[in-house]
């Protein structure tokens, strides 16, 4: 018995960790942590918990229910705990600081996760492949490179992503917005990904380096395509020969020949040509140029 405001309170302790509470019920939800119990399922879906209230909050996932809205820009969530995170945004306070290199975020999960590059500690592993991570977004994220799983497509023009980051740098293909932008020269990019490929060329940065012959590349991608010259791997086909490439820029160079376009033909001798610098070059030939 211990007074609380001058009154006896009786303290409940887990038998295992020897951590105490002050009502039985809170007991009973943190004994689950260690038994890995999960006594509350989902009607719809069947999914287990053990907690009631994570119980309701995922049903809304079924109903898509968001009682909660920001007073500031009206967004609404389905969890509070969610909105709490959200108002962040608005305050920029980030109450959560690393202790190694002083760091602050938003969001407590975040501070854990970056925390692991400290300690490099990869909890997370792939079932298929053995690939470890540090957060477990990540490693949903690699299993869909597995399952060919895309669940985040584009409402204007239908295209699938397995990551929703990737279809928001898409969706800026449409609405033309460059919110990326270079400090050394001020070029603008769609994507961040872009703007970090881009800014390498004010560095003469090549982090990329092949294992076979040492050469290194400023883009990964670059260093994929010139891979596979050790490799002989040609993995892009032309649909109409089935002439293989190992580059897809090749194949699409390619396929021009087989292509029959108007555009290609000479406006005086009708001749026709596969790429346009070479009509060009005809062209001089009836101006003399």
């Amino acid at each position: 018995m211990q007074a609380l405001n001058g009154i006896d309170t009786k303290f409940f302790t887990c038998g295992i960790c020897t951590k105490e509470f002050s009502q039985k019920v809170n007991l009973d939800r943190h004994y689950r942590t260690h038994t890995n119990e999960k006594p509350f399922s989902c009607d719809l879906c069947g999914k287990e918990f053990s907690d009631k209230s994570c119980l309701k909050r995922h049903y809304r996932t079924h109903t898509n229910e968001k009682p909660f809205s920001c007073d500031t820009c009206g967004k609404e969530f389905s969890d509070k705990s969610h909105l709490k995170v959200h108002f962040r945004v608005h305050t920029n306070e980030k109450p959560f600081s690393c202790d190694t290199c002083g760091k602050e975020f938003s969001i407590k999960s975040h501070l854990k996760v970056h925390f692991r590059t400290h300690t490099n500690e990869k909890p997370f592993s792939c079932d298929t492949c053995g690939k470890e991570f540090s957060d477990k977004s990540n490693l949903n994220r690699h299993s869909r490179s597995h399952t060919n799983e895309k669940p985040f497509s584009c409402d204007t023009c239908g295209k699938e992503f397995s990551n929703k980051s990737h279809l928001k740098e898409h969706i800026h293909t449409h609405t033309n917005e460059k919110p990326f932008s270079c400090d050394t020269c001020g070029k603008k990019f769609s994507t961040k990904t872009h703007l970090n490929r881009h800014f390498l060329t004010h560095t003469n940065e090549k982090p990329f380096s092949c294992d076979t012959c040492g050469k290194d590349f400023s883009n990964k991608s670059n260093l994929k395509a010139h891979f596979s010259t050790h490799s002989n791997e040609k993995p892009f086909s032309c649909v109409t020969c089935g002439k293989e490439f190992s580059r897809k820029n090749n194949l699409n160079r390619h396929f021009l020949t087989h292509a029959n376009e108007e555009s290609l033909s000479c406006d005086i001798c009708n001749k026709e040509f596969s790429y346009k610098k070479n009509l060009n070059k005809h062209y001089r030939t009836h101006t003399m140029e």
